[in-house]
């Protein structure tokens, strides 16, 4: 029986439903943490609190060796699958399919997308988690003001800009990576697979339109 389940972990099957698994969870972060910046819309001390509630929590540094380790499992099981797809398929073809994977925008640019998605996590974890570090006071507690860093760091309109090429890129990779990982688990009945690939483009909307409402509001309220 662990034989079984050690070749399926190294089929092109096994590996799909490993990266579907880590990106539906990829996908559940996503939508937590872009609920959680929505309190910069009610105001600076709400944000900051929000941030501080994460960060003071013991438990924060677990959380973020966990989301390390879903990037990573996704990112190498992606680059295992497209190596393997490469080898299997040594000559290019002139003519592009018209059905399966490659067949629409979001599928045939997956690579591209996903990486986007990685330089952007990199630049934006180096200018907010690690940018200027500023301090405020509310209800006696001291706590790190990053409202104000990220109101300083979205004033340059690159980086606004950056930005929302970056979550328009990983709308993108999400809108074919949410329905497809609900695919390669087998979830691909007729009868709901239309309603799934509605879904995820919707989600990939949200994702895109979400995030890109963060920047502009910061740009907005000290821009230049």
């Amino acid at each position: 029986m662990s034989s079984k389940g050690s070749c399926s972990l190294h089929s092109s099957i096994g590996k799909k439903q490993v990266m579907g698994v880590s990106g539906l969870l990829l996908c559940g972060f996503l939508l937590t943490h872009m609920l959680g910046n929505f309190t910069m819309f009610i105001g600076a001390d709400a944000f900051n609190k929000y941030s501080h509630t994460l960060t003071s929590n013991p438990l924060i540094y677990l959380a973020e060796a966990g989301l390390a380790a879903l990037f990573l499992c996704h990112i190498f099981m992606a680059i295992k699958l497209i190596l393997e797809n490469k080898a299997a398929r040594p000559v290019s073809y002139h003519m592009r399919e018209t059905s399966g994977r490659g067949s629409t925008f979001a599928s045939s640019t997956m690579p591209y997308t996903g990486s986007i998605a990685l330089i952007f996590l990199i630049i934006h974890i180096l200018g907010l988690k690690f940018g200027t570090q500023y301090t405020i006071i509310i209800n006696g507690v001291e706590m790190r003001d990053i409202y104000k860093t990220t109101i300083e760091y979205f004033r340059d309109s690159l980086h606004v800009l950056g930005y929302i090429v970056a979550v328009v890129s990983l709308g993108i990779h999400v809108s074919h990576g949410f329905w497809s990982a609900f695919q390669s688990l087998g979830f691909n009945h007729p009868k709901y697979i239309g309603k799934i690939q509605l879904l995820s483009k919707l989600f990939g909307i949200v994702v895109a339109v979400g995030f890109s409402s963060f920047p502009i509001f910061c740009y907005l309220q000290g821009g230049k």
